[in-house]
């Protein structure tokens, strides 16, 4: 309990640590007592949670989600698999009708007793009855009496649920025969910040939670293994795999269920898995981070599961060095699910993978406890900040724990995913709502690819050691606190010294896109030869240029963009570098001359490192391939 009473006063005291003036985010602590039936797949519980209202505004209501309200037919979610071109793969069933493939929400033929649902009754507020209403995933309260600034109180619900079908996410019996994966299964208060209420309707995408404490107690049949957010704190009692070195638990002859109480200190949602046939191994990881693995008594996946976990120790080590230090004692790698999916210290996947794809996909999910579950931005409108960073360092971290036989960049298929859509004319400005993206494959790649190659260019930029510190100092500066995408740059900014405004805005607020080539190349005199670039996308950059001679020497040559008012440091060690006059947005060409006659030159490129998302490097090269 002291260790526990340690890591809470941790946490906490990071809450909030925010360098922004006048920031600040609400606080919420829940309890709450559940009790499952796993053979109807139904449970029932009692919620109680306390709020504290951190803004200078008064609260006269309160939202909270019903995220298994979405699993039923007719509801948004469904109404959208029915609309959508390209509507997610595992969410409908596919066949032939008079000749052509027919697409059918897999929600809209749910029976009665296979839909979700989240039923609300007896909500009080310090005592009082409060007025409720359901509109589809969304449950509004108005107010007893109105929540004043800097106050809090206790709000209390029961909720009976009904575990859906697995169809996205959450749900019962997975296609890999897991019993229960239990995310977004309970009332989660919606986040109200600086813009607002976020009571958005459960559609498809991700989420947005308040800061707070977990303590949760769960009463299920005594054959099923837990795995989840939080420490167990009864874990010699439970067993399970739980329980210390040594310890034998015995459970009475009558015992039929087992109640697993958890406490999750600072997190901002709480998920599990359960099953029957559960393997649950544990290891020690870095900073003696416990590293807990539960998945399915499969023959064909055994070697697998087990060869994976040395490397997610080594993943846990790599984002400790690179990103910022894992702020929890335990990580939970748990089967379920419909593929990979982040939650509070744990991540639910599909287990029946090969070893490099197991890998991949702890790798990805892991991360996202750096980038999402620490660094927690609304995944609802900045998207790509939470799945496009989270792919970075996931890659990074894949190239050096799991290196490919063939040498790779690690960021190619982002560049090519994003030029894909940049010129398919169908790419929306990455500021749209997640759920607003009129194709799945667009939104996949905007929230991916191009978050993805923001970073990586953002080192183009500003050179790879500052995008490092950037990365770091982010982290650091802004764990446990919900950042925009302001924040990141406004880092980068402090960092390197560059004005960085002009890039967060095109990329992310525009589909401008970047493409430069070299117009002309031809003698200026005897000496020297007349160099022209020309701009023929929107975006403006900088420019990086290598100069190759015929002798085999190579110059370099950079071309600031003036908007940034800051030069880059050369970043070809033992090669010559020239810094040239900036060039200015409105102009479309650049002029300068290279101090050799043309014979003497036998290359000339543009982004010699690939670094720049240009969406048309054919004339980047003179002479033409």
């Amino acid at each position: 309990m002291k260790k526990l009473l340690f890591l809470l006063t941790s946490c906490i005291g990071f809450a909030q640590n925010n360098p922004n003036p006048g920031y600040w985010q609400q606080h919420v602590d829940y309890k709450m007592d559940v009790k499952m039936d796993v053979k109807k797949f139904q449970y029932t519980g009692k919620q109680e949670i306390v709020y504290t209202n951190n803004s200078n505004d008064t609260l006269h209501k309160v939202y909270y989600h019903l995220y298994n309200n979405a699993f039923q037919p007719g509801s948004e979610m469904d109404a959208r698999l029915q609309a959508i071109s390209d509507p997610d793969k595992r969410m409908v069933k596919t066949f032939k009708k008079e000749g052509k493939d027919v697409k059918e929400s897999r929600i809209s033929t749910l029976k009665p007793n296979e839909i979700g649902y989240l039923n609300i009754a007896n909500f009080k507020q310090d005592g009082v009855a409060a007025t409720t209403k359901v509109e589809g995933t969304i449950l509004e309260v108005t107010l007893a009496k109105p929540i004043l600034p800097k106050q809090k109180t206790t709000l209390s619900l029961d909720f009976d649920g009904q575990v859906p079908l697995q169809i996205r996410r959450s749900g019962r019996i997975s296609e890999e025969g897991v019993a229960l994966s239990m995310t977004q299964w309970y009332p989660k208060l919606c986040e109200y910040d600086f813009e607002g209420w976020h009571a958005n309707p459960y559609i498809a995408r991700e989420f947005h939670g308040v800061w707070g404490n977990f303590d949760v107690k769960i009463t299920i049949d005594k054959a099923y293994t837990i795995g989840g957010t939080g420490y167990l704190q009864n874990k010699n009692e439970i067993g399970h795999g739980y329980q210390d070195a040594g310890v034998q638990v015995v459970y009475p002859k009558k015992t039929k269920t087992l109640t697993w109480h958890f406490y999750a200190p600072n997190v901002h949602d709480f998920a599990w898995g359960a099953d029957n046939e559960f393997i649950h191994d544990m290891i020690l990881g870095p900073n003696n981070v416990e590293l807990h693995f539960l998945y399915k008594n499969k023959k064909e996946n055994l070697e697998n599961w087990k060869k994976m976990q040395p490397k997610t120790a080594e993943l846990l080590a790599f984002f400790n060095e690179n990103v910022g230090p894992y702020p929890y004692k335990q990580y939970s790698v748990i089967q379920g699910g419909d593929g990979g999916m982040e939650y509070g210290m744990s991540t639910l996947i599909t287990g029946n993978r090969s070893f490099g794809s197991l890998v991949g996909v702890t790798a990805h999910e892991m991360a996202h406890s750096w980038f999402q579950f620490v660094l927690a931005t609304n995944e609802t409108k900045h998207e790509w900040m939470d799945e496009g960073f989270t792919s970075y360092i996931s890659n990074l971290a894949m190239n050096k724990v799991l290196p490919p036989k063939k040498p790779e960049v690690p960021y190619e298929d982002a560049y090519n995913n994003y030029i894909y859509l940049a010129k398919s004319g169908k790419e929306q400005p990455l500021s749209t709502h997640a759920d607003r993206y009129d194709l799945n494959m667009a939104y996949g790649i905007s929230a991916y690819s191009k978050g993805e190659v923001f970073l990586v260019q953002l080192g183009y930029l500003i050179g790879q050691e500052n995008l490092n510190k950037t990365i770091k100092r982010y982290y650091n500066e802004y764990k446990f606190t919900h950042p925009t995408p302001n924040d990141i740059k406004r880092v980068a900014e402090k960092v390197s010294g560059a004005n960085l405004d002009w890039y967060l805005l095109d990329w992310t607020l525009t589909t401008n896109t970047i493409d430069y080539g070299i117009k002309e190349v031809s003698e200026a005199n005897a000496a020297n030869t007349k160099v022209v670039f020309e701009r023929k996308g929107r975006m403006p950059m900088p420019l990086d240029i290598m100069v190759e001679y015929t002798d085999g020497t190579k110059e370099f040559f950079y071309i600031p963009n003036t908007l940034m008012r800051w030069e880059k440091p050369n970043p070809y060690a033992g090669i010559k570098g020239n810094v040239l006059k900036g060039w200015d947005w409105a102009f479309p060409t650049f002029t300068f001359e290279i101090a050799k006659p043309k014979a003497k030159i036998k290359s000339i490129t543009i982004d010699p490192e690939n670094l720049m998302a240009d969406v048309n490097k054919e004339d980047n090269i003179f002479p033409k391939k």
